[in-house]
């Protein structure tokens, strides 16, 4: 017999969960105690919407769901964000949070409210963990997480029932896949002839072809037909961005990128949505192209956004829509040649000007020189990720972390903690404005304490530039966006780090190789000219 936070952490740890995170609070001690003796090692945060982000990070290396542990009252309030942002980015998550009895509840309001209620929009569901039935709460809670689409499940847990003991456990359900391909019929037999026959063919990959894994048969579609394939941010390494000749670059919030690559898909003949959502792209992306374009997607979830239609939809996994669309289609009629995606790709690449002297581009093209091709990046909000997202180049699927959907700041060097602890023999690097810097360097505590040799690469120009080029460009004052001047390198140094000033490319990477070997975390302070980014993202 187990008890109910006994058996919450046996299911966690039979999903392959490893680490949890979080803070403290009487109401959790016993569910921390419970994770740690199932060989989940808890992780202390300091704060809860950082630990949400720790979380997301193990589970982009080891595709089991996050586990984040927030206490009663404020601990749940602290997790809104991470919450909101794991809806949207479709991140698996365990909330698990501590909450008073029924019978004290009716008559004690001491950090009280009702966090079912609260969270309840935010995630797949909300459970109130009751020890007659919490082996069928806790298996239902980790299957609907690892569903497509996925997303973060609550639990609360009331501190009578955490230590009561449980109902057996039952066999685990395991998530199943998505329908293994679009049904035969009328609809797949006119997307074929579609693919048939075009001659300009545009593939869009989204946040989904390497959550399920696709990238392979994205990879051979595209080679097979000779297509070229824009991938959103969350995809970008589906194809090597670098190398493979049918890579176009990535597609984000950037209305420069979309000077290109808008028309583009408007002239297309064809267009293939590959795990696709739009949650990741900026307003100018609402229907793309004409509305008797041929435009076929394959999601995990019917399209209710309406930001886009297609002609043809299917739910279904997306390797397996790839494999059905190109069953029976050899050569095609594609016109497209390794010398125009190339130029293409040149035009994207150069009107970010990763060539200067220096600047933020030039940070971007430093690192990605002298940092291993598998190395793992994480961005935060703001001008600089805009511009890290294009110019980057990302060799391999699931290498760059970064919120897409909700857009948050301050989630990146958590997300890099997260990462490190799951992935010690990579190298991981995190590249972050000073504002949104400034938001977590506490979490340079959690660095230390937990020996995380992470780069942090900060771009400093003592302002929140994005919104301060919105200001100007509206015309409007530049109101609550500069800020006094950190001086970062000591505070990583006053933090049990390395820290190096940076104002040029040598510089840069002088203290690169240094902090390569290491052994402990750095922080590299670039600072760069005010206004860099200006006609740049």
């Amino acid at each position: 017999m187990a008890t109910t936070v006994e058996a919450i952490a046996a299911r966690l740890r039979d999903a392959g969960c490893r680490w949890a995170f979080g803070i403290p609070g009487g109401e959790v001690l016993a569910m921390m105690a419970a994770l740690d003796e199932a060989g989940i090692d808890f992780v202390l945060a300091k704060h809860e919407a950082a630990a949400g982000f720790m979380a997301e990070g193990t589970h982009r290396i080891t595709g089991a769901p996050g586990i984040l542990l927030a206490t009663i009252g404020p601990g749940v309030s602290n997790a809104i964000n991470v919450i909101a942002n794991a809806q949207q980015d479709r991140v698996p998550m365990i909330f698990l949070s501590g909450c008073l009895d029924a019978a004290e509840e009716a008559t004690y309001t001491h950090q009280i409210f009702d966090h079912a209620q609260v969270v309840r929009p935010l995630v797949k569901a909300t459970f109130r963990a009751d020890p007659a039935s919490i082996a069928t709460v806790i298996d239902k809670a980790v299957a609907l997480a690892m569903d497509h689409p996925r997303g973060p499940v609550h639990i609360d847990i009331p501190i009578g029932a955490a230590t009561a003991m449980a109902a057996p456990p039952i066999v685990p359900r395991r998530a199943p896949p998505l329908p293994v391909a679009p049904a035969p019929g009328p609809a797949l037999d006119q997307a074929r002839a579609w693919l048939r026959a075009a001659k300009a063919p545009v593939i869009v990959a989204g946040l989904e072809t390497p959550a399920q894994g696709a990238e392979a048969e994205l990879r051979d579609f595209a080679h097979r037909h000779r297509i070229p394939v824009v991938a959103t941010y969350k995809a970008k390494g589906v194809l090597d961005e670098a190398r493979d000749p049918w890579s176009l670059g990535g597609a984000g919030l950037s209305p420069v990128a979309d000077r290109i690559l808008l028309p583009l898909l408007a002239r297309s003949d064809f267009v293939l949505l590959a795990g696709y959502d739009p949650i990741e792209q900026r307003i100018g992306w609402r229907q793309p192209w004409p509305a008797d374009a041929r435009v076929v997607e394959f999601a995990s979830a019917p399209n209710t956004h309406y930001m886009h239609q297609a002609a043809l939809s299917f739910v279904c996994d997306v390797g397996a829509g790839l494999r059905a669309l190109g069953e029976g289609i050899e050569g095609g009629a594609s016109a497209w040649t390794h010398a125009e995606v190339a130029a293409l790709r040149g035009r994207l690449r150069a009107a970010y000007r990763p060539d200067e002297d220096w600047g933020p581009a030039a940070i971007c093209d430093v690192a990605r020189r002298v940092l291993p091709d598998d190395t793992i990046a994480t961005t935060d909000a703001g001008a600089h990720r805009i511009l890290f997202s294009q110019v980057w180049d990302c060799p391999l699927p699931n290498a760059l972390f970064q919120s897409t959907g909700l857009c948050t700041m301050g989630c990146s060097l958590p997300l890099a903690a997260g990462a490190k602890l799951a992935a010690p023999e990579r190298v991981v690097a995190c590249f972050v404005g000073d504002g949104c810097f400034e938001m977590v360097l506490g979490e340079l505590a959690t660095l230390r304490d937990r020996a995380l040799k992470v780069i942090v690469i900060v771009f400093v120009d003592e302002s929140l530039a994005l919104i301060e080029l919105k200001q100007r460009a509206s015309q409007m004052p530049s109101v609550g966006v500069a800020f006094g001047g950190t001086d970062f390198a000591a505070v990583a140094r006053a933090m049990g780090g390395e820290g190096h000033e940076v104002t040029d490319r040598a510089g840069l990477e002088a203290a690169l190789r240094r902090a390569l070997v290491a052994d402990r975390f750095s922080v590299l302070a670039c600072r760069i000219p005010a206004r860099s980014y200006d006609g740049r993202i």
